[in-house]
């Protein structure tokens, strides 16, 4: 296993261990199987495991099994605090006291702020007096470091990066989401501050594997290197220094062993040519289902009305690349878990957008086909009671 730095000098194996996606049994974690299979990441080298107090039975589950394990010394443990779901610093207190429980562990060696998605967000926690219980739980080590996990646009992210003196941040990042989300600008911004960066869905939740498009998978098929979709993935990944360690969700004794595999000969400059040359291939195969030719490159925004539009049109690109449930989640995630929602029906149609596409995209009209296809019924009752209870 191969490890890289965090901002205190640890090693973190370049290969973490996603917990949300243990295999389920009757509704509850299979403890049998997950034993099986963090047991052999770990013996392998895998050293941090991710989890969160609103994955159902999850904390309680990694609780149990390093516990059978017996392996709580060799890991690091990384969590999240639902800040969305507390109105008081003694809220936060509560939900971390519950945390430790859960995890049968006196200390959380990576803490986040769950889904942390802009600054007026964080400006609110820290006027309830959150950087004071923080800086209380570092101090006594019931927290060794502090993070947030994000999901939104590059230009928000690096605000947030410089917001507070953080330890690490999470974000999600993959070969489509290069220029989106926080992006490889967000990576390097983050990485130039001393900022360990933890990647999250590397394969977009299996969907850069199991849904790509026919004449992708036919390119793999076909291939005379017997490449497979997720090697090239994880190693367009490892291939980045500024990548401290990424995130899989393994739910099979076949798939830890393929990761390990990868995570142990893959490093900073493993992408050949032919690496290269196949995920160009790739990724134009992909493009060709978007409904929308957007690069992502922002120069659309700001918008005055604060519609996320990279964001918009990603993910309604998603919804016909990847699925419509696909799509309208990240949707609902990118736009409404915030203090300002950015949704596309927010959009006026000043055309000042349009203007700046280097694309020609009309996007005041893609904006409104993009919202009668994501604002379902479902999403707008989400907006509203986010707005009511004030979630964020």
């Amino acid at each position: 296993m191969q490890y890289r730095k965090d901002k205190k000098g640890n090693d973190i194996s370049l290969l973490g261990y996603g917990c949300m996606r243990f295999t389920k049994k009757g509704g509850s974690v299979d403890l049998d199987k997950a034993e099986k299979e963090l047991g052999a990441a770990i013996e392998a080298g895998v050293n941090y495991l991710d989890t969160a107090y609103i994955y159902p039975g999850n904390e309680a589950a990694v609780g149990e099994l390093l516990q059978r394990l017996n392996c709580r010394d060799r890991v690091y443990i990384a969590s999240k605090l639902p800040h969305y779901m507390m109105k008081s610093v003694q809220g936060a207190e509560r939900l971390f006291q519950e945390e430790l429980k859960r995890l049968r562990t006196d200390h959380i060696d990576y803490y986040l702020m769950h889904m942390l998605t802009d600054t007026a967000t964080w400006q609110k926690l820290l006027d309830m007096g959150l950087d004071s219980w923080i800086k209380g739980k570092l101090e006594s080590g019931q927290i060794r470091n502090i993070g947030f996990s994000y999901h939104g646009s590059s230009g928000m992210f690096c605000k947030l990066a410089e917001a507070y003196d953080w330890d690490f941040c999470q974000i999600q990042y993959n070969y489509m989401d290069e220029h989106s989300q926080a992006g490889v600008e967000g990576l390097r911004f983050a990485h130039e501050r001393g900022l360990p960066v933890i990647i999250m869905e590397p394969l977009r939740g299996g969907r850069l594997v199991d849904l790509l498009p026919k004449s992708a998978k036919e390119l793999f098929e076909r291939d005379p290197e017997g490449r497979t979709p997720a090697e090239l993935a994880f190693k367009w990944l490892y291939d980045q220094p500024e990548v401290t360690c990424v995130l899989s969700g393994m739910n099979s004794i076949e798939m830890v062993e393929e990761n390990i595999r990868l995570a142990e000969r893959c490093g900073a400059g493993c992408m050949t040519d032919s690496d290269h040359e196949l995920l160009g291939r790739v990724q134009e195969e992909i493009r060709r289902s978007v409904k929308i030719g957007c690069t992502g490159c922002g120069y659309c925004m700001p918008c005055p009305k604060g519609v996320d539009i990279p964001g918009t049109f990603r993910c309604y690109n998603a919804m016909y690349s990847e699925g419509k449930a696909s799509g309208r989640r990240d949707y609902l995630q990118c736009t409404v878990m915030r203090k300002d929602p950015s949704s596309a029906s927010q959009c006026i149609s000043c055309g000042k957008c349009a203007a700046h596409c280097p694309q020609g995209i009309p996007i005041p009209d893609r904006l409104r086909e993009a919202s009668k296809e994501l604002e379902t019924v479902r999403y707008k009752a989400a907006k509203w009671a986010v707005g009511v209870f004030k979630l964020w």
